[in-house]
């Protein structure tokens, strides 16, 4: 391969460059029409991840985000105070979190004694944690679809590339080796744009889960423990038919 050839390669590598300056969409459809087919598994990727992306941040960083030490500060008032409708109000009244969802159920049972609040919260606890966890682990499973989608784009381009090299005119050999050669970099590059923030996401969603699963657990603990320490407080305790809605 001689230096006319190579610069053929990097003359039809830069078509285009010349001139006015692309805006970011035309880039992006540039480097898309220069991907192929190898794009579009990797898009479909990319559109799942987004979409989880989005789904899981309002979920564990919003919805499901509560400050634990002073929802068990407000709680502790009640449960020394014996007044166990006025703790279950003070739940519901409470954002209604899984945590929240959780305490809830043991402080239901309390006229039930001990041993039926620690199953209540237990069985909460199972409820409430798969509905944290749901769906974030298909961010890794995407993020390597994505990188294997790259992977095999770019293995196309350069079989595409070796094929020229092999079996076409040496008139079209520059041209069809630029194409793919800008077919397997743009597939790469696509590839790892998209695994990239996705596994990055699933590591810190993954994070977040786990402490608002860890969230749920010590509170539960702590709830359990009050109430064994102030059992006395709550020997005659009932549930009204009016606890656990919410405060006006």
């Amino acid at each position: 391969m001689n230096l006319g050839f190579v610069t053929n390669l990097t003359i039809l590598a830069n078509a285009g460059g010349h001139g006015a300056e692309r805006s970011f969409f035309e880039e992006v459809a540039k480097r898309w029409e220069a991907g192929q087919w190898g794009m579009y598994p990797i898009a479909v990727c990319l559109v799942f991840a987004l979409a989880i992306m989005v789904e899981r941040s309002f979920v564990l960083f919003g919805k499901a985000s509560i400050n634990k030490e002073a929802f068990l500060r407000g709680l502790k008032k009640h449960i020394y105070a014996g007044d166990l409708d006025k703790a279950i109000n003070y739940v519901s009244g409470q954002k209604q979190t899984p945590l929240t969802q959780v305490i809830k159920a043991g402080l239901m049972n309390v006229p039930k004694g001990e041993e039926e609040v620690q199953a209540a919260l237990d069985e909460a606890s199972l409820r409430e944690t798969p509905r944290i966890e749901a769906r974030t682990g298909y961010l890794a499973m995407l993020g390597n679809a994505a990188m294997l989608a790259g992977l095999l784009g770019t293995v196309s381009g350069l079989i595409a590339c070796f094929e020229a090299v092999a079996n076409v005119n040496p008139a079209d050999k520059a041209t069809i080796l630029a194409n793919g050669i800008s077919e397997a970099m743009n597939c790469t590059g696509f590839g790892l744009l998209t695994a990239i923030p996705a596994v990055v996401a699933f590591s810190i969603l993954s994070g977040r889960a786990t402490s608002i699963v860890n969230d749920i657990n010590e509170t539960s603990v702590a709830v359990l423990n009050l109430i064994v320490n102030n059992r006395d407080k709550f020997k005659n305790a009932t549930v009204s038919a009016s606890a656990g809605h919410d405060e006006e």
